[in-house]
């Protein structure tokens, strides 16, 4: 099974997709939601026209956003059909058609006809274990003076735990500390670099989103299910194992 039929019948399923939004919010299966979208797109420097490319769309959230507040058209990629196929029909009600596409397919394989004035990504890169060919595929997609911004899931420079060992095998994914993922980024031919630690950030947002758990929108075995991953990222993050970062970078002029 490849990679996205794994993701479609197992984290993306249309229950657990359902899941995500009830606890991120609608649109959204990042963490932080809409709130967290405002102020990552705040950092792009979008105008009016500017061409986008939402890497990991899921629901499209974010492309909805950055069409609607700054005027950008947005193309979005995922590897989820899943997820686009609420996506375009959510699109198509809100009237953001002409703004916003969707196309279904792995960033590794994707060209454009035309460059992306800015890349955006949010907590996608974990998925993919080649990042070298990620990250120079995304300075191709660049026009020169472009911006990307990401955040994701990272881990500390210690030794990881049994079980933060058997997480990370479990889910599939390839977690890089900050500064692994500075040292990438400059590597793929980036500039004016920014790679912050916003563990303390993301800490906040899973405590936050655990108090705020609506019990009555999800059944009991899923409701404890929740609170228990919940629980384990909030211990993981506490112990400095688990790390969220956040990374600009340009492509030179």
């Amino acid at each position: 099974m490849g990679m996205a039929a794994a993701l479609d019948h197992n984290q993306y399923t249309p229950g657990e997709i359902a899941k995500y939004e009830a606890v991120y919010g609608r649109n959204f299966v990042s963490p932080g939601g809409l709130a967290s979208a405002q102020e990552c797109t705040a950092l792009l420097g979008l105008a009016a026209g500017m061409r986008v490319l939402d890497i990991g769309c899921g629901l499209g959230g974010s492309a909805f956003y950055m069409a609607e507040r700054y005027g950008a058209q947005v193309q979005g990629i995922d590897l989820s059909a899943n997820m686009l196929h609420i996506a375009q029909e959510r699109c198509r009600a809100a009237g953001l058609a002409e703004r916003v596409h969707f196309v279904h397919g792995d960033i590794l394989d994707y060209t454009a006809v035309q460059p992306f004035d800015r890349v955006y990504s949010r907590d996608v890169f974990l998925h993919i274990q080649d990042k070298p060919r990620l990250l120079q595929g995304i300075w191709q997609l660049l026009t020169p003076g472009g911006r990307l911004l990401f955040t994701d899931y990272c881990c500390g420079e210690e030794a990881k735990s049994a079980g933060f060992a058997a997480y990370i095998r479990q889910r599939g994914y390839d977690l890089r500390t900050v500064a692994a993922y500075r040292d990438l980024l400059a590597e793929a031919g980036f500039t004016e670099i920014t790679a912050q630690d916003r563990s303390s950030q993301f800490l906040h947002i899973l405590e936050q989103e655990l108090a705020n758990l609506a019990a009555e929108r999800f059944t009991p075995a899923a409701l404890a299910e929740i609170r228990q991953s919940w629980q384990a990222k909030i211990a993981r993050t506490r112990s400095g194992e688990q790390r969220w970062g956040l990374f600009i970078a340009h492509r030179p002029q």
